[in-house]
């Protein structure tokens, strides 16, 4: 296991990192013509499609044993369709900064999965330092929030919780596959295929989205990215990455994306970046290079020659 990313790992990394940043653009689009289980179940129905599409043309084959499907099953549940539903839960009662700060502790508790559930990538301080100086960044860049404590904020706050663990829990059970030998893309079609299966009956029992008026070319546009880029795309870089350098490196990405979303969010919706959130980034890609060590290593050759 890679604990030192290579120039490729670290290439993708930062195109997962763009495409599920711009996650948020798209579904600010989408969700002002459809509830979010409907844009989740219309998401990974179109992403799954897609990478089965391009599964046949490459003459690849899903696989047939029952303990991968149930694995599958597992990883769509704790990287799909349940941190969707928690976020969904929360999302009336707590602020999207404070529910993004939240989500994004995800590293520190895949630090913790790693260590007990693996054998190769044990917590390290240089890991626990990274983690959390990117998570401070994290905090500043986004604001925080104000912390409420009347019990839905509360039941709110600890359902994003719950989606950070279900996240960190994800990117290490996602290792499994590389035993399997499972090409990327077969990883990603199973789990995106096995969250349609929950979530297209809980849209069309909750949402309804028969009774929904037509969507506009802006929405069904919005769709299409959130399905073929954010998801099949991104999941089959995701697993690549995962598959050679490891989780803890992999949940780099939790870190990167809110970098991407602020810059959308200047280009697309006008809003402004202020000192604060360079101040952020700057934090984040000093927990970034701490986690990944070598900058670190290379300044510490540089003092010890000089």
């Amino acid at each position: 296991m890679n604990r030192t990313m290579s120039a490729l790992e670290w290439a993708l990394l930062v195109v997962l990192s763009m495409l599920w940043g711009s996650t948020f653009l798209f579904i600010t689009i989408a969700a002002r013509e459809l509830p979010p289980i409907s844009i989740a179940a219309v998401k990974v129905t179109l992403a799954a499609g897609a990478l089965l599409i391009a599964m046949r043309q490459a003459g690849a084959r899903l696989p047939r044993e029952g303990s991968t499907w149930t694995a599958f099953g597992v990883m769509g549940l704790f990287n799909d369709a349940g941190p969707f539903i928690l976020i969904a839960f929360a999302s009336p009662f707590v602020p999207t900064g404070l529910a993004s700060v939240l989500i994004a502790t995800s590293p520190l508790f895949t630090v913790v999965f790693a260590h007990f559930l693996t054998t190769d990538e044990r917590m390290t301080a240089r890991h626990v330092a990274g983690a959390l100086i990117g998570f401070a960044g994290l905090a500043v860049m986004l604001g925080g929030g104000d912390f409420a404590f009347s019990p839905a904020a509360i039941l709110g706050q600890l359902a994003c919780l719950a989606a950070s663990l279900a996240y960190a829990y994800a990117s290490v059970y996602g290792r499994r596959f590389t035993a399997l030998r499972l090409h990327p893309m077969t990883t990603a079609a199973g789990q995106l295929g096995t969250s349609a299966l929950v979530l297209v009956p809980l849209a069309l029992v909750l949402d309804r989205p028969w009774a929904l008026q037509g969507l506009s070319w802006p929405a069904i546009g919005a769709l299409l990215a959130l399905g073929l880029l954010t998801g099949a795309l991104a999941y089959s870089i995701f697993f690549r990455i995962l598959a050679t350098a490891g989780a803890t490196n992999t949940v780099l990405v939790t870190f990167m994306s809110p970098i991407t979303a602020i810059l959308l969010g200047i280009v697309a919706l006008g809003e402004r970046l202020g000192g604060q959130q360079m101040a952020g980034m700057a934090l984040i890609g000093v927990g970034i290079a701490v986690l990944d060590g070598r900058p670190l290593a290379a300044v510490l050759r540089r003092a010890r020659a000089g």
